[in-house]
């Protein structure tokens, strides 16, 4: 899918510009050119000399040199390529983006290109949460610029949250979603999946058996048809699938953070089994006995409603999907869902004891629409994935 394409890539300062080197040899290995640019902050991560042996091209980091600019250089540089990737991309550079400054070579590149371009944020927990951050985020996605990241853990400052810079697997796999074909091409689409994990003390959780394969299944089937895959996916038993981008999270809370980060979306689909509530204060200590025989108090609350709050929100997708995994009265329950939630479609499967399905091979589900509902034969969770799939396509295209 990359082979023969020209990749522009500028690589921002921050300790997260090390990944970029990895994402180098990626690329190339994808069959594709890569031509750096190294940001004079970038320079303080990684050396020119790493990068150009990498690359095995020219770095440029001057606007101002002669050579090049005698034939209007970084105008060419900018609109050579077949796609401008930003990796790290700083809040300076995404604020500069925003503003439509041109102070160096990077930002002049990025002004004056016509070319597709993709970040790959990497900053601080508190810089990516601020609101200045937040609206330059929403100008560049305006502007369509594709957004990869950020992915949540620890941080070199110490601090633990969103901002850490995606993985190159995942900046190559948003890349080959941008050259992909098929029906889906060009669409970006969220799909949650896995359990959650809702914390009682350090070592304890309220969680479900969900085991995150159908999820999984759905978004690789998705990617199969061309779009570009959001996978946040819980803590879930099976691995996540090749080519998407994946946000791992623990939580309800995590999770509906991470979806709304990743939106404006052409479509969401929710395969999560999200945990209903959570333990309101998680203790930090484990909890033991106290010889009474009487088990602690546990305080619970509702966790957010993420398939409902995107349904009725203001960054809506185009189509909506929901699961709805019941014991009993299925159709009845899973329809009032889709009424309540707000959501196009419901997936509806019976989950009750003996069934198999819950952590299982197979699914058995009924599509819940405007129109009614829709009966599936039992069949493996692949083969309901690429119908589901299939389905999304055409009420996308």
């Amino acid at each position: 899918m990359l082979a023969g394409k020209r990749i522009l890539l500028i690589i921002g300062g921050g300790i997260a510009a090390y990944k970029s080197l990895e994402l180098i040899r990626r690329y190339q290995d994808a069959g594709a050119s890569v031509t750096p640019v190294l940001t004079r902050a970038g320079e303080e991560f990684v050396t020119p000399l790493s990068v150009s042996a990498l690359a095995g091209s020219k770095v440029y980091r001057d606007l101002f040199d002669l050579t090049d600019e005698a034939e209007m250089g970084h105008i060419q540089l900018s609109r050579a390529a077949d796609l401008v990737v930003v990796a790290p991309a700083t809040a300076d550079l995404m604020a500069k983006m925003a503003t439509g400054q041109a102070n160096d070579l990077a930002t002049t590149l990025l002004l004056a290109t016509d070319t597709p371009v993709l970040i790959a944020p990497a900053m601080n927990v508190r810089m990516w949460d601020h609101p200045a951050t937040r609206r330059n985020l929403a100008v560049l996605k305006g502007d369509g610029v594709r957004v990869v990241g950020p992915n949540e853990g620890a941080m070199a400052c110490g601090e633990f949250g969103f901002g850490r810079m995606a993985e190159p697997a995942e900046i190559l796999a948003a890349t080959r979603a941008h050259f992909a074909t098929g029906p889906l091409s060009g669409k970006r689409i969220v799909v949650t999946s896995g359990p959650t994990h809702e914390p009682i003390d350090p070592v304890r959780y309220i969680a479900n058996r969900s085991s995150g394969a159908q999820g999984t299944a759905l978004a690789a089937a998705l990617a199969d048809l061309g779009a570009e895959v959001i996978f946040v996916t819980g803590p879930a038993s099976v691995p996540p699938p090749d080519g998407v981008q994946v946000v791992a999270v623990e939580t309800a809370r995590q999770m509906q953070e991470a979806v709304t980060a990743a939106l404006p979306a052409d479509a969401a689909v929710f395969a999560a089994a999200v945990a209903d509530w959570r333990v309101a204060g998680a203790g930090d200590r484990k909890l033991k006995k106290d010889g009474t025989g009487a088990p602690p108090p546990l305080d619970l609350v509702e966790n957010p409603d993420i398939l409902a709050g995107v349904s009725k929100g203001p960054d809506r997708p185009g189509l909506v999907v929901g699961f709805a995994a019941e014991t009993h009265d299925v159709i009845a329950h899973a329809t009032a869902k889709r009424l309540r939630k707000g959501c196009d479609w419901i997936v509806a499967n019976d989950v009750s004891p003996g069934t198999g399905i819950m952590g299982g091979t197979e699914n058995a589900v009924t599509l819940i629409t405007e129109a009614g509902a829709e009966d599936w034969p039992r069949m493996g969770k692949a083969e309901v994935s690429a119908r589901l799939a299939r389905r999304m396509a055409e009420a996308l295209t």
